[in-house]
């Protein structure tokens, strides 16, 4: 099984949106610049590549972005569809060294590239971000974040800052974002969020004080939602957004 990726998005059949049969070798006209292992899922073999964004998709083939895959994909193939993507960006990134810029080569024993001049190890980049469902009662905050690509609500979130503990960055976020105060918070889960190299550590907090003033560059629009508001279009519950939202409306049930 061979996941093949282009700037981004996995190449799947256009009428079924299954991956490409590679038994009998990479699909037609695609040359295939790298192959990495990506181990042993349900007996068969996986690794992944990367094709150069100039390319493209043989016929009968299309190039699919993973959110369009979500409900597509079982949630076990999407999460090592998500793992694959993942390593690619990491292995698209490293081809040349940070620290002198000569070429990168595949470390012995471990994922790892090490720089043959200098010695520099880089491994798979992971982004820790944190996200919140802030509680006020019987209502949840959501907010429409300006720069998402899909336009939907969910809880805040953020990266978190060097040297900085997942609580300080709670605190921070939501008084820059939304100039809240919170409390009592407590862990929910996790997920990796492959865009493009995430792990999403999902918290709920509550209310202390404040009123909703949006920063107006990364949050557009923040509501509190309850039993007598509707709740907006919001990510499905594939995502750790939606399992939060969810998981504690069916606590209120």
């Amino acid at each position: 099984m061979v996941f093949i990726f282009r700037s981004g998005e996995l190449l799947v059949r256009e009428s079924d949106l299954t991956l490409p049969d590679t038994s009998a070798g990479i699909p037609q006209g695609l040359q295939a610049d790298h192959m990495h292992p990506l181990g042993m899922w349900q007996t068969q073999y996986c690794c992944t590549t990367w094709l150069a964004a100039e390319v493209e998709a043989d016929r009968g083939f299309v190039f699919k972005s993973l959110r369009e895959l979500f409900g597509v994909f079982d949630d076990q193939l999407l999460g090592l569809a998500s793992r694959a993507a993942q390593i690619n960006e990491w292995i698209r990134t490293h081809r040349y060294c940070g620290v002198c810029a000569n070429p990168m080569q595949l470390a012995s024993g471990e994922r790892a590239f090490q720089c043959s001049a200098c010695g520099h190890i880089a491994y798979p980049r992971i982004s820790p971000a944190m996200m919140v469902l802030i509680k006020k009662g019987d209502t949840v905050l959501l907010a429409h974040h300006g720069r998402s690509p899909s336009g939907r609500f969910s809880p805040l979130a953020g990266f978190l800052e060097a040297g900085e503990s997942i609580e300080d960055a709670i605190h921070r976020e939501v008084m820059e974002e939304v100039g809240l105060k919170v409390n009592n918070i407590s862990y929910f889960g996790s997920q990796s969020w492959p865009f493009p190299h995430s792990l999403m550590i999902a918290f709920t907090a509550d209310y202390v004080s404040g009123e909703i003033c949006v920063d107006g560059e990364e949050i557009s629009e923040a509501r509190w939602f309850g039993p007598d508001v509707a709740l907006p279009d919001m990510y499905p519950e594939i995502s750790i957004s939606g399992m939060l939202v969810n998981a504690h409306l069916q606590r209120k049930k």
